[in-house]
């Protein structure tokens, strides 16, 4: 189960926003076998202040239009698995009008011990 945490700076449509978290859900189907139920995100628009980043860090040129994607899921996917991650949310994002350079995506891995569903129930332990 990943939990997807999508911060934008504001100014991105309603619109924008669901396509942009459909994105980063299909993404996931497609590379690293998320099953297609499987959608929990938060998506917030913080202030402009509140999203601080270099804008040229790596020598990758960023803008205002930057869209960071933090994913906890479950340890064990391949260094390949995520490189194509990675890869295909640029990708769909791009397709949205999102610049590559502006797609900043961080993976936080847990055990699967580490979720309840609901219910106050561990139930991958």
């Amino acid at each position: 189960m990943p939990l997807v945490r999508i911060d934008l700076k504001p100014g991105r449509t309603a619109a924008d926003r669901a396509a942009i978290g459909d994105a980063v859900h299909r993404a996931m189907v497609e590379t690293i076998n998320v099953p297609p139920k499987d959608r929990f995100q938060i998506i917030v628009e913080r202030p402009a202040d509140a999203i601080v980043y270099d804008p040229s860090y790596l020598e990758i040129a960023r803008g205002d239009g930057i869209v960071i994607v933090q994913i906890t899921l479950n340890a064990g996917r391949t260094i390949e698995m995520k490189k194509a991650l990675y890869a295909r949310i640029a990708d769909l994002l791009a397709e949205r009008g999102v610049r590559r350079e502006d797609v900043l995506v961080s993976l936080v891995e847990v055990a699967k011990e580490n979720w309840s569903f609901g219910n106050g129930v561990a139930q991958y332990a």
